[in-house]
């Protein structure tokens, strides 16, 4: 039997790869695409597989729309490096009003009024912005939410008297390009629960100094709960992962994306406001977060996923602030706690401050967190750069107060 010859093969091999080409031309033609969406979120693992499959394949399958997602750990750094190259994603999702109500500003963002109804959601989570020149305006949609001032335990609850030395919590600082906001959010939240809502959106606005006695204090407290300068720990916090597992017996300062862990251990949490020492009259709000969609380049497949996002009947994953979307049948007790936490009317809900200030503000907060615990002796000359930074803004940074 003769073998086929080289310009035989080479024939062969022309049609294999036309064949191939024609059968992906073929499949991407049955999909009949209407067009296509850019979105650019900093999802990862198994949050975006869940993203994927919950929200954005059903959005293609019902509207042939092709969801190009571009995922990044550096999201405020990719995002800015597209707009200097003109090149922006169609729609934004970014954690916090902060670095939208920049962009907003700067006339980057556009409009969503009329792709939703903003009455399905709290004035603080999807609010009416006021830009020079522009009139007032909705800019934002709240996607996943998440709550915060909690404290995590296994074993007998834990108050101001009973949280233990500081080895007793978990602290880990590391997060990649935005280490160090887990500590943003323990000074945050003691602010929130020592002086109040109403002290607590002054500073995340920018119109309260660094160096005001209620913002130092709420930095010394923070220090002296977790060890601050402690050369046994300084290193382990430093290098310890945000979300790494935490030992019988612990205490861990961290948000509703820890339920799962704490399920695990049999734990279960109390409010931050009974474990911060010193907590005011008007302690017992709560600190939360939220990834929030944005449209800057306005076409047709971006209004058409903004307007998916905010249907109550689309399956977003963790918690949503749509108060027309139907609760979860297969959340537990505190599932639906958290759920209802993040929604009913007349709860006070901060945002997460560092995720209100401009982005310039933000991730120098992350590193004087950082160093702070490494040298808590320098916190004055911290608080004297942060301030430096401030920049009075108008954000409804409290709801409900």
């Amino acid at each position: 039997m003769s073998r086929p010859g080289a310009r035989t093969l080479g024939i062969l091999c022309v049609c294999l790869i036309l064949l191939g080409a024609g059968v992906y031309a073929g499949v991407r033609w049955a999909r009949d695409w209407q067009g296509s969406v850019t979105l650019l979120a900093n999802w990862s693992g198994t949050e975006r597989e869940q993203f994927e499959e919950h929200v954005i394949e059903p959005f293609e399958e019902k509207y042939r729309i092709d969801v190009v997602y571009q995922g990044s750990s550096a999201l405020s750094q990719v995002l800015a490096a597209d707009m200097a190259a003109g090149n922006p994603p169609d729609v934004a999702v970014l954690p916090g009003p902060g670095e939208l109500l920049a962009y907003a500003v700067d006339g980057r963002l556009h409009p969503l009024d009329g792709l939703f109804d903003a009455g399905d959601y709290d004035r603080f989570w999807a609010p009416e912005v006021t830009v020079p020149g522009q009139g007032a305006h909705t800019y934002w949609l709240p996607v996943k939410t998440g709550l915060k001032s909690m404290v995590w335990y296994a074993g007998p609850a834990p108050t101001a008297g009973t949280a233990g030395p500081p080895a007793r919590w978990c602290a880990g600082l590391e997060s990649g390009a935005t280490s160090g906001w887990p500590g943003t959010d323990w000074v945050e939240d003691i602010l929130l629960q020592q002086a109040g809502p109403r002290v607590y959106e002054e500073w995340a606005n920018g119109r309260l100094p660094w160096t005001d006695d209620a913002v130092r204090k709420a930095w010394t407290t923070w220090a002296d709960l977790v060890g601050a300068g402690d050369r046994a720990r300084v290193e382990q916090v430093l290098t310890t992962a945000f979300d790494a597992d935490c030992a019988p017996g612990s205490l861990e300062h961290q948000g509703s994306f820890r339920a799962g862990h704490w399920r695990q251990e049999g734990g279960d949490h109390v409010h931050s406001s009974e474990v911060v020492p010193g907590a005011g009259a008007d302690a017992g709000a709560w600190e939360v977060s939220g990834d929030l969609a944005a449209v800057l380049n306005p076409t047709p497949e971006a209004e058409r996923l903004i307007r998916y996002l905010a249907d109550p009947d689309t399956a977003l994953p963790e918690y949503t602030a749509n108060r027309s979307a139907a609760a979860d049948a297969d959340q537990d007790a505190t599932e639906r706690e958290i759920w209802a936490i993040l929604r009913e009317p007349g709860r006070t809900r901060c945002w997460d401050a560092s995720d209100a200030m401009p982005r310039t503000t933000r991730d120098a907060f992350h590193l004087a967190v950082l160093r702070t615990f490494a040298d808590p002796a320098a916190l004055d000359t911290r608080l004297r750069e942060l301030d430096r930074l401030r920049e009075p803004q108008n954000l409804p940074v409290c709801g409900a107060v």
